[in-house]
């Protein structure tokens, strides 16, 4: 064969490649209001910077007539190219070739592109779209499955890991994008379950749907498994390049430092009048958080799930920032299990990958009751506690207005390691609310009273004055500041400029036993 045959041998073997399960397959994948597996990495990285890697690999299976089935690439599209300049590794499962099904070799596709990810020290971001294990590869199909969970693992904490989920991911699939960092879903065409509404309808007899079961709204409200959803793809493939935007390359680096037109020093009025002057009333805690990061841009994560508190990513003076914060809107901003999970895990990212940790405080206490009791309220919350005591990027904490009991040391207080504490004049920091408190000191005296409900009303107030404020954390160094709320933001930022150089170091140990 002649060297020119050879050549263009080469080129109608790539475009046999690129066409994956061929044009009747990529037709259904677009009637079922889908993109390519391709065309979404084409969405994702910057133009002509994407490189394929293995896209000659194919199956090596010969049983069950695979060797009929078989297609270059086998069902996977990997490689690396550049989102917004940065180097990030991809896989892209392709659902037209053999339903983009897990084998032995679409399974190494996937783990190489992963190491070479931790080698160079960058995202990785996993598109799946797929049907499962290759059952007709029996343990070699499970053995892949087990090669790319340790290897998300080990990555974990090192490089940034996330889940794009386009498309079914059924049974040992989902465990993968469980152990990233971030999961993304698209409503109506993406789903996860470990098993499907057949299995689920045969063994316990319940009816539900794909949707129901493990749909994009199903896993962003009630689960918590995901962290975002999208109404389209094309959303979706934006979501994920402002999730880039705020964190770093990998656990040695920082997250880019964005050049900003909003004034460091910039006062905000209307925080001074933002908390009512009933303190069982509620305000929206997210316009606390909008008006003090750069240019109002919040990048909440979880918005559906545990509502109670809120996560996300900003920016001050152009340095990315970890927000928790209690949400007063719902349930009074109370402490559950699912919001403790929440924060919890947020935080350790954080810390992974050196991104500052601000919180904003204003916590009644952990929510009482026999279903949270059951639930396991005592291990959750312990895990708040645990995240922000191991955590050794700078921690600032504001505390807005409540701060009570346990759930004040949990919500990033001084005694956890805190390194600036603020508190508006609003804020009441107590073992309890003044309520439960004046109930109990003089529970005996009311009683007693002529007029027990005046007399109530007094003790009550007396214990505020005394005790639902600031002042005394402040005389004991528990709080090391109480500032004007419009100033929130100038304090914010000289915090942070001040802990740029933090250094702080834990006991040298294999790895803590955090209560999971």
């Amino acid at each position: 064969m002649a060297t020119m045959d050879k050549i263009n041998d080469l080129y109608a073997r790539k475009q046999k490649a690129a066409l994956g399960g061929g044009e009747d397959r990529i037709k259904k994948q677009h009637e079922s209001g889908k993109k390519t597996a391709r065309e979404r990495i084409q969405m994702l990285m910057d133009p002509n910077s994407f490189v394929e890697i293995d896209a000659f690999v194919e199956t090596r299976s010969t049983e069950f007539d695979m060797p009929k089935k078989k297609a270059l690439g086998d069902g996977v599209v990997t490689g690396y190219g550049t989102v917004n300049g940065r180097l990030v590794f991809v896989a892209s499962q392709d659902f037209t070739v053999i339903g983009g099904s897990l084998g032995e070799m679409h399974a190494k596709k996937i783990t190489k592109v992963m190491d070479m990810a931790m080698k160079m020290g960058a995202p990785f971001i996993s598109i799946n779209d797929s049907g499962g294990a290759r059952i007709e590869e029996g343990i070699d199909a499970l053995s892949g499955f087990g090669e790319i969970f340790y290897r998300n693992t080990i990555a974990s904490g090192v490089i940034p890991q996330i889940s794009v989920i386009m498309g079914p991911c059924a049974g040992g699939a989902v465990y993968s994008p469980a152990i990233t960092d971030f999961i993304f879903m698209v409503e109506k065409t993406s789903q996860m379950f470990i098993t499907g509404p057949q299995v689920i309808k045969a063994v316990t007899g319940e009816d539900v749907t794909f949707e129901q079961l493990g749909g994009a709204e199903t896993h962003n409200s009630l689960s918590g498994v995901a962290h975002f959803k999208s109404a389209t793809e094309e959303e979706c493939i934006r979501d994920i390049k402002r999730l880039l935007s705020f964190i770093p390359d990998n656990n040695l680096s920082d997250s880019e430092l964005v050049n900003t037109s909003d004034d460091v020093n910039r006062v905000i009025a209307e925080l001074n009048t933002i908390v009512p002057d009933d303190a069982n009333k509620p305000y929206n805690m997210k316009q606390v958080i909008t008006s003090v990061v750069d240019n109002n841009d919040f990048l909440e994560i979880q918005e559906g799930f545990a509502r109670n508190i809120i996560i996300g990513f900003g920016r001050i003076n152009g340095r990315t920032i970890g927000i928790i914060a209690n949400q007063p809107q719902v349930n009074a901003g109370v402490l559950d299990v699912d919001s403790s999970d929440k924060a919890a895990r947020f935080v350790r990212f954080c810390d992974a990958f050196n991104i500052p940790v601000v919180t904003f405080t204003d916590v009644p206490g952990y929510l009482p009751g026999v279903e949270q009791e059951h639930s396991g309220i005592i291990r959750h919350g312990a895990k708040l506690l645990y995240a922000f005591s191991e955590a050794t990027v700078p921690k600032i904490n504001v505390i807005i207005r409540k701060a009570y009991g346990g759930a004040y040391i949990a919500m990033n207080s001084k005694h956890l390691g805190a390194d600036m504490v603020f508190a508006w004049p609003t804020a009441e920091i107590a073992v309890m609310g003044p309520d439960g408190a004046a109930n109990i000191i003089f529970r005996k005296d009311i009683a007693n009273s002529d007029d027990p409900v005046n007399f109530r009303a007094e003790k009550i107030q007396e214990y505020r004055d005394k005790f639902s404020n600031p002042y005394i954390a402040a005389a004991r160094g528990y709080v090391n500041d109480v500032i004007e709320p419009a100033k929130t933001r100038i304090h914010l930022a000289a915090a942070l400029e001040m802990l740029t150089s933090k250094r702080e170091t834990r006991p040298s140990k294999k790895h803590g036993n955090i209560p999971l």
